[in-house]
């Protein structure tokens, strides 16, 4: 069922898979023939060149939507715009970019040496004490920028109440949506990111296949899991699959109901990993001995859609659009109407997060642009029954997309393309 890989082009560098894993239910066959090789050991980072140029990028946003600044607290916004890496806590801290110039940070006055660890020493950190008020500190950092009575943007992800001290204590400022920011940097994304992604959707691809050849009469989905989590580990990086079996297949997030495997039983597995930051989101439904004539419709009508949607894919199509393209497919085969069966949106966003800004659903008019990259992942879910769903993410090309790892489903029987 898996195929010896050859060589994966990733920023000129290539990068060798082959062999096969060494997990829980490896024979010893298997232990001395098959092992996966590191993919990830000659990847490079990026570079301070690439966050000077995010920087420049939200700085003509910036001017654009009329913000003198934008404050970015932890999570993958700070890590997008500065590499640091920081834990999400009830103290106020962040960084404030601006138009002016170098970035400023707001840090708790204790925690500043571990703050310096990661923050360049040419930008300003400016700190506050326990009884202090951060809020007040903020609204200082405004003013030494020459607008403290200007527009500062937050970033989506900041907790509330950083929001809400602010308009308590910083009155004079005027808060607003930093998102357009923030999501306007992170949405497109450019050749290296599309590289660490294409790596990480291919390694989760190749785990998946891997972890299928363990298949067992009376196997858990805590041990297909762990077969899958072991390759994932075998080829360099953290990562993992969350397969539901039988009737819980045709819950879209799972069933807590625990079930053990038996023949004609679907198994959808739904995971991923990380290269640099940058995650992967793939899906695959095979089932397990005999599949019914049904299972066999219903999985070539959930990969139509697919398939109908990455056509439509192209820059300046909404992204409404590539979701009605594809609900449409489920729809005219008896699976409809709307969220009946196909119970979700047709994707979301991926970067450093695995869902992220922007989606494809209907009501979104937003247009794609050359370098978004999003899910593809309709799917058919019968309570009761089985469910079905293929995930592949896609890069918005010049002229159309492409499918982020490549190994495309080719049947129920061949979940992976070979390669």
């Amino acid at each position: 069922m898996v195929s010896r890989r050859g060589f994966l082009k990733i920023g000129g560098l290539s990068i060798s898979s082959v062999g096969f894993v060494n997990s829980l239910f490896a024979s010893q066959q298997d232990l001395q023939e098959s092992k996966l090789s590191n993919m990830v050991s000659g990847v490079k980072p990026l570079e301070p060149e690439d966050y000077a140029a995010r920087h420049e990028h939200a700085r003509r946003l910036m001017a654009e939507h009329k913000l003198d600044g934008v404050f970015i607290s932890g999570g993958t916004d700070m890590q997008y715009f500065t590499k640091a890496n920081w834990f999400i806590s009830e103290r106020t801290f962040g960084v404030i970019l601006n138009r002016k110039g170098k970035p400023v940070w707001v840090w708790p006055a204790f925690e500043a040496e571990a703050a310096r660890e990661m923050i360049p020493r040419d930008e300003e950190l400016r700190t506050w004490e326990e009884h202090e008020n951060p809020f007040k500190l903020i609204a200082g950092v405004m003013r030494d920028l020459g607008a403290a009575n200007g527009r500062l943007g937050i970033a989506p992800n900041t907790r509330g109440f950083v929001v809400f001290g602010l308009r308590k204590d910083a009155p004079e400022l005027e808060l607003v949506n930093g998102g357009v920011v923030t999501e306007g940097c992170r949405a497109v994304k450019t050749e290296k990111e599309i590289a660490f992604m294409d790596l990480a959707n291919k390694i989760t691809k190749l785990a998946y296949k891997e972890g299928f050849k363990r298949l067992r009469e009376g196997m858990t989905a805590r041990e297909l899991s762990s077969a899958i989590s072991a390759a994932h580990q075998q080829m360099g990086v953290t990562g993992g699959g969350s397969p539901q079996m039988g009737l819980s297949s045709a819950f879209p997030h799972g069933s807590r109901v625990p079930r053990t495997l038996k023949d004609g039983d679907a198994i959808v597995v739904d995971g991923g990993c990380s290269v640099e930051g940058y995650r992967s989101d793939v899906t695959r439904t095979v089932v397990f001995g005999n599949a019914s004539d049904k299972q066999k419709k219903v999985w070539e009508i959930v990969r139509r859609s697919q398939v109908e949607a990455l056509k439509a894919v192209r820059p300046g199509a909404a992204c409404e659009e590539i979701d009605r393209v594809a609900r449409k497919v489920i729809e005219d085969a008896g699976f409809g109407p709307g969220y009946k069966y196909f119970a979700h949106r047709l994707g979301h966003g991926i970067g450093m997060d695995g869902h992220e800004y922007p989606y494809l659903v209907k009501g979104n008019t937003l247009k794609l642009q050359e370098g978004m990259t999003f899910s593809d992942e309709p799917g058919i879910y019968i309570y009761g029954e089985f469910g079905v769903r293929i995930e592949d993410c896609f890069v918005v090309t010049e002229d159309g997309g492409r499918f982020l790892g490549g190994m495309e489903a080719v049947s129920l029987e061949q979940p992976f393309a070979e390669q």
